[in-house]
C-alpha cells in the first residue's frame, strides 16, 4: 500500500467525472500534481460540463480508451466501479503502473492533514460543506474533499467538491456505502445518524464502530438518534435536536419560506435552507467547530452566509405560483425528510422520485413505502418513474410501479409514470396554484438536466 504521494507526480484517474473522483483529482492538482483522467461520459464532439471545469483547472481529459496512459504515468487512481477487464486497467497492468482505489487515495491524503471525517447515512455532504464554511469563516483556511459541489465554489466556475486551503485542517465526507470509512484515521470523527440504506443496520453499526475506534482524538455523535447515541465517547461532545442530554442542543426551530431559524445553546442561528434535517446538519457542524475553538457567535455568522450545495434542496425557481425544487434524496429517510422540508412552502406537495438500482430498490422496498407514506399529508402526492439502470448484471424483478402500488395500499396518493419525459404532461392536472414540486433521485448523471428541462416545460 502506498503511504505517500511524494514520489508520484503524473497521476491518471480512471472514471474522473464521478463526484468522488473529480474531487480527489482537483485536490491533487491543487497541491501541484500533474493530473489527467478519462471517463466513459467523455465522448468526442459531445459537450460535458464536468470535463470543461476540469480542463479549466489544467486537468487533461481523455476518452476511456487508454490514450491518456503512457510510460510517463506514475500512478493510476481507479473508481471501484471500474472492472479489472477495463482497457485502461489492463494497460496500466502491462506498464507496471501502480493502481490505487479512490478510498485508498483519500486515506493517503487524509493522513497528511488534521482531518475531520463526517460519517452517517444521511446529511454528510451538507454537514461537510457547512463545517468547511464555519472553519473558513473562523480563519482556519481549511481544505475540503466532498461528494457534492458547494454553490459558492461553483460560482467561481469550479465543480465545487474540492478545495485546497493553506491551513492544516481537512474536512472529508466519509462514505459507509462501500465500507471505505473504516480506512480513515481522522483526528475528529463526526457520526450524524444511522438509517437503513445500502446495508443492514447491524452491518452499519459494525462499520461505524470501527470508524469510532480509528478516530484519534474527538468523536462526536448525534444524541437524538437512538442508533448513534450508544457510540458516544463523551456526552458533552455530542449534539441533540430533541431533548437528549448533550453538550450542544438545538431548540426553537421555525421555518419561514426558505429560511430556518433555531438556537444552539441559547445562541440564535438563521440559515437559507429548509427542513429540520438542515438544522441538525448545522448543529453537528457547529458542535465540532466550537470544540476546535470557534465561538458560537462566529459559527452563527458563518451559517447565515451558507449558500448550499449542488442538488440538495436546490431551488430551480417558481412558475405559475409553483415552487420547483431539485434534491439528491435517494434513501427512505432522505426522501421522507425532503418531502417534509417542502411542506411548509405550500398547501400541496407533489413529490417525484426515480429509484436507482434494482438491488437497492428491492432491498429497501418496505422502508421506502413506510417512510414515504408516513411523510405524506392527505393532499400530497408521490410520483415515481422507472428505476434507473446504470448497466451491469442484475435481476430486474422489481419496478417502481410496485412501490407505487404499495404506497397506494397504505392510503396515500401515489402515481407511476414509467417514462419521466411524460411527467410534466401527466402531473399538470394535479397541480394547484398553491403547490410545490420536489424532484428526487441520485446516481443518474442526467438528473440535473432533466430537472432543468422539467422546469422549462412546466
Amino acid at each position: 500500500m502506498i503511504s505517500s504521494l511524494d514520489n508520484y507526480h503524473n497521476i491518471f484517474f480512471i472514471g474522473i467525472a464521478g463526484s468522488g473522483m473529480s474531487a480527489l483529482a482537483q485536490y491533487l492538482a491543487g497541491i501541484g500534481k500533474n493530473i489527467s483522467g478519462s471517463d466513459r461520459f467523455f465522448v468526442a464532439g459531445q459537450p460535458n460540463e464536468t470535463k470543461d471545469k476540469l480542463l479549466a483547472q489544467k486537468i487533461q481529459c481523455f476518452s476511456q480508451d487508454g490514450s491518456g496512459i503512457d510510460s510517463d504515468t506514475d500512478l493510476i487512481i481507479a473508481s471501484t466501479a471500474v472492472e479489472e477487464t477495463n482497457v485502461e486497467i489492463q494497460k496500466a497492468r502491462n506498464l507496471n503502473i501502480p493502481i490505487l482505489f479512490r478510498s485508498q487515495l483519500l486515506t493517503v491524503i487524509s493522513d497528511t492533514k488534521r482531518t475531520i471525517a463526517v460519517g452517517g447515512t444521511s446529511g454528510k455532504s451538507t454537514t461537510t460543506a457547512i463545517l468547511f464554511d464555519i472553519l473558513e469563516y473562523g480563519g482556519f483556511e481549511p481544505s475540503i474533499v466532498s461528494g457534492a459541489g458547494l454553490v459558492r465554489l461553483q460560482k467561481q466556475g469550479k465543480i465545487g467538491n474540492a478545495y485546497v486551503g493553506k491551513g492544516e485542517w481537512l474536512v472529508i465526507e466519509a462514505d459507509e456505502s462501500d465500507g471505505s470509512i473504516v480506512s480513515y484515521h481522522p483526528e475528529v470523527g463526526l457520526l450524524l445518524n444511522i438509517d437503513k440504506d445500502h446495508k443492514e443496520i447491524d452491518e452499519l453499526k459494525s462499520i461505524f464502530q470501527t470508524f469510532k475506534e480509528h478516530t484519534k482524538k474527538l468523536f462526536v455523535v448525534n444524541a437524538s438518534n437512538p442508533l448513534t447515541a450508544p457510540f458516544s465517547q463523551d456526552r458533552s461532545h455530542d449534539f441533540s435536536s430533541s431533548h437528549a442530554n448533550a453538550g450542544y442542543n438545538a431548540t426553537d426551530f421555525s421555518q419561514d419560506g426558505f429560511e430556518i431559524r433555531f438556537k444552539i445553546n441559547g445562541v440564535s442561528f438563521s440559515m437559507n435552507a429548509i427542513g429540520k434535517h438542515n438544522m441538525e446538519n448545522a448543529l453537528a457542524a457547529t458542535a465540532v467547530a466550537n470544540q476546535l475553538g470557534i465561538d458560537l457567535k462566529t459559527c452563527s455568522d458563518a451559517v447565515k452566509n451558507y449558500e448550499g450545495i449542488y442538488r440538495r434542496n436546490q431551488v430551480l425557481g417558481r412558475k405559475n405560483g409553483i415552487w420547483v425544487i431539485d434534491d439528491y434524496a435517494h434513501n427512505p429517510a432522505k426522501v421522507a425528510a425532503a418531502i417534509r422540508s417542502v411542506q411548509p412552502l405550500a398547501n400541496k406537495v407533489v413529490a417525484w422520485f426515480q429509484p436507482h438500482g434494482y438491488g437497492p430498490t428491492r432491498f429497501l422496498r418496505s422502508d421506502f413505502v413506510k417512510e414515504i407514506s408516513d411523510s405524506l399529508r392527505a393532499q400530497d402526492e408521490m410520483w415515481m418513474s422507472e428505476i434507473f439502470y446504470a448497466g451491469g448484471t442484475t435481476t430486474k424483478n422489481i419496478s417502481a410501479a410496485d412501490l407505487v402500488n404499495d404506497i397506494k395500499a397504505c392510503g396515500s396518493n401515489a402515481y407511476f409514470v414509467e417514462d419521466r419525459n411524460n411527467l410534466v404532461k401527466e402531473i399538470k392536472p394535479h397541480l394547484t396554484n398553491d403547490s410545490a414540486i420536489i424532484l428526487m433521485g441520485a446516481r443518474d448523471p442526467s438528473l440535473d438536466e432533466f430537472a432543468k428541462k422539467f422546469f422549462e416545460q412546466l
